[in-house]
């Protein structure tokens, strides 16, 4: 087990965030990622450089402000199902993963002591990120997702992500993998227009739900893939001092509308930056702030600015 130090953003520090990697890679750079998997890249000379330089405009942003960085490795799809569909065994899975997290450790060290960056090892939903489907108990989850955890605690990650995440049993089954392997988890809930999970379920219930099935493991929680619009009016009555992150959409588009979109919704980056900065007094220990579907460095810089405001 790797030794680690507690996570900076737990204490006010503001971090950010990248954009919306898979949208930005696939949509602007050209690049074909099957089934929304940007780890394929890691096994090409192209795509790594690919990874490299999407990365560096976000340190360069986090330097820039004075902000830390949290920077996920693009492991979203890097688990058993998603990596089947992709020919990768389970030990392919297990090296892709650790590559993950040597080209952020190759970051970091190219981004000097001036910024302070945490890795992330990203983890995603093992169905679609925007519908339940089958559903799995915490064991079923834990068990599952144990392996790409583990592999992620055997590293330099500082932590692991758990993004997109529609219903509480699988997110409690991560939290709980964490927790035995020994590296601080992130929960991140994905909500629709109407602020619920997919699920059906009140995102202030899902989040007390997960806290009181793992003791309060996760380090905190984050919403991703959604825009504020969607969840600004469930956050007015507290009891979501638990989240510490986001990661909206540049769209207001829904899950559904974006599933059938041919073209990349961008949204407006000053407009994002400005809901941010209206979010702060209802998210009260929001310290960790970026970006997900459509969104780039444009909009990570727009919140910046907003933040400091």
């Amino acid at each position: 087990m790797t030794a680690r130090t507690p996570l900076p953003q737990l204490d006010g520090r503001t971090f950010i965030t990248d954009g919306g990697m898979e949208t930005v890679l696939i949509f602007r750079e050209g690049l074909e990622l099957p089934e929304f998997a940007s780890f394929v890249l890691l096994d090409d000379p192209g795509g790594i450089e690919a990874l490299r330089a999407y990365y560096a405009d976000y340190v360069a942003i986090a330097g820039k402000h004075g902000f830390g960085i949290v920077l996920d490795t693009p492991t979203w799809r890097a688990n058993p199902d998603w990596g089947a569909r992709l020919g990768y065994s389970a030990d392919a899975l297990d090296d892709v993963n650790r590559r993950g997290v040597a080209l952020l450790e190759e970051v970091r060290a190219a981004a000097g002591e001036g910024v302070d960056m945490l890795i992330s090892g990203c983890i995603g939903p093992r169905g679609d990120g925007y519908v339940v489907g089958d559903a799995m108990s915490p064991e079923e989850a834990q068990d599952y997702h144990s392996a790409q955890v583990e592999t992620f605690a055997s590293t330099h990650a500082d932590l692991v992500s758990a993004l997109t995440l529609n219903y509480a049993d699988e997110a409690i089954g991560i939290a709980r993998a964490a927790s035995e392997a020994g590296i601080p988890s992130v929960i991140s809930f994905t909500v629709e227009t109407d602020g619920r999970l997919p699920s059906g379920q009140d995102l202030r219930k899902a989040v007390a739900e997960v806290d009181a099935a793992t003791d309060g493991a996760p380090a905190y929680f984050m919403v991703n893939c959604a825009h504020p619009t969607h969840f600004e009016d469930v956050l007015g009555d507290g009891g979501l001092e638990r989240v510490r992150g986001l990661r909206a959409n540049a769209s207001m588009k829904s899950h559904a509308e974006l599933d059938e979109a041919e073209d990349l919704d961008e949204g407006d980056p000053d407009d994002l930056a400005e809901r941010y900065r209206a979010l702060r007094p209802l998210l009260p220990n929001l310290t960790v702030v970026g970006g997900c579907c459509g969104t780039d460095e444009r909009h990570i810089e727009a919140i910046c600015s907003a933040w400091t405001r």
